[in-house]
């Protein structure tokens, strides 16, 4: 939460506590949490799911994607508007609800922490490999990844963290622009693809479900709240600004996702070209984009691959950190009423915020050299699938009670898309839950 001693936030912005509710203007000079929310949710394994969805099914699930964009801005806008209506956290609304919210937390961000930052710093690896293939083996460029996130969150606020995020987000977007013109795409077909038609294939169904839910974040989501707020934005006057910057991140989110489901519609559908599922299938990528276009597309597409990739990791070291440092400062029974609240400029800098940047970084380098546990990528599969379920639910429940103030509490449609956004993360978590090799567990 931000700065409620004083007037002012780090950035100059009206704190909590100040007078000054007045509404501003939704203006495109606000842009920024937006950005950054779109730049860390949309990670290497979205864009290659949505190239498979491409390359299996053409332009049939294209409103799929957009649905996706449309469900996670339900979930981003509630947990704004509770930062902004209450003057409270996120962490603060769940503790509220019980201390079973507090354990779940605690596991998921523990188990999920640690698996991720492997994933996240041999995501990064894979392009800078492709690229400099003579400089060093991919687990050191994975290092080097993970301690320069560590260097730039660990001396950087997150003024300046937001400024290079926009500037990795231009990159990706530049580039996936780029290659969905080059692919030249149908838009007749495209167009067509609006209109919401399953596949005739087996398991169409989840496979869509799937898409939906796999479009842009998963506990980014939930930090959303904790960028509006080190952005200065700290009262229910920024509420039509976190709108609109709410709404840039998934207009954002959509261009990526469209533009690669284009590339697998017209690349790889049309051909009859399959590639691997997770990151390695981007490697893949290159390659038929070096075949078909030449050395200078495929390279462009690795720098944007690299840019993906690494905008997901700095935004997950900085803003779960920023979620981490707030859930030590409940642990520890800080009462924001008596002003003992760590204000967003001091969270940056505490303890518990590098304790947590340390975490994600160091333990999973051990990963890196072992490979992965196999009982404990299960346990992450299974945490991962549980958090958006956990968010849409604890949303709805806060934002429909006494807990936030009668005029910012959900409406009909903000309900409807919490519902529709819970009960299609429900049914993604059994699924995972159940595909699971749980007889190989024990």
């Amino acid at each position: 939460m931000a700065d409620t001693t004083g007037n002012t936030s780090d950035t100059g912005a009206p704190s909590a506590q100040s007078p000054n509710n007045t509404p501003r203007k939704s203006s495109w000079k606000y842009i920024g949490p937006g950005i950054v929310v779109a730049a860390t949710g949309v990670g290497a394994g979205d864009l290659v799911a949505t190239l498979i969805a491409g390359s299996n099914f053409g332009y049939t699930l294209l409103w799929a994607a957009v649905i996706g964009c449309l469900v996670k801005i339900s979930l981003a806008e509630a947990a704004g508007r509770w930062h902004l209506s209450t003057g409270r956290t996120l962490f603060d609304g769940w503790a509220s609800l019980g201390r079973w919210t507090t354990y779940f937390f605690v596991v998921y961000v523990v188990i999920w922490g640690f698996v991720y930052g492997a994933a996240a710093m041999s995501s990064s690896a894979l392009p800078l490999q492709a690229l400099f293939p003579d400089v060093m083996d991919l687990k050191w460029w994975g290092i080097a990844c993970g301690l320069v996130g560590l260097v730039f969150v660990w001396f950087n606020k997150y003024a300046v963290f937001e400024k290079v995020m926009t500037v990795l987000v231009g990159v990706m977007f530049v580039v996936t622009v780029y290659l969905a013109i080059r692919v030249t795409p149908n838009l007749g077909d495209a167009f067509a693809g609006l209109l919401p038609v399953l596949p005739d294939e087996k398991d169409s169904i989840l496979n869509t479900l799937g898409l939906i839910g796999g479009v842009g974040g998963t506990i980014t989501l939930a930090a959303y709240g904790y960028w509006v707020n080190a952005k200065g934005w700290t009262n229910t006057g920024w509420m039509k600004v976190m709108r609109l910057d709410n709404r840039v991140a998934y207009a954002t989110t959509g261009v990526f996702v469209v533009s690669m489901l284009f590339v697998g519609a017209e690349l790889l559908h049309a051909a009859n070209i399959a590639i691997e599922s997770g990151d390695k299938g981007l490697i893949q990528l290159g390659d038929i984009l070096e075949d078909e276009y030449g050395t200078a597309t495929a390279k462009f597409f690795l720098i944007g691959f690299f840019a993906t990739s690494f905008t997901s990791l700095i935004g997950v070291w900085h803003g779960v950190s920023l979620m981490f440092a707030d859930f030590v400062a409940r642990y520890r029974r800080r009462d924001a009423a008596k002003g003992e609240e760590i204000a967003s400029g001091e969270r940056e800098r505490s303890w518990p915020f590098r304790a947590y940047l340390l975490w994600l970084t160091f333990p999973p380098i051990v990963l890196l050299f072992q490979g992965q546990p196999f009982r404990l990528v299960v346990i992450y599969g299974v945490l991962g699938a549980a958090f958006l379920p956990f968010l849409a639910g604890t949303l709805i429940w806060l934002l429909n009670s006494d807990r936030a103030p009668r005029e910012w509490r959900n409406g009909w449609v903000s309900n409807g898309m919490l519902v529709i956004a819970g009960l299609l993360f429900l049914v993604l978590c059994v699924k995972q839950i159940w595909d699971q090799p749980w007889s190989e567990f024990f």
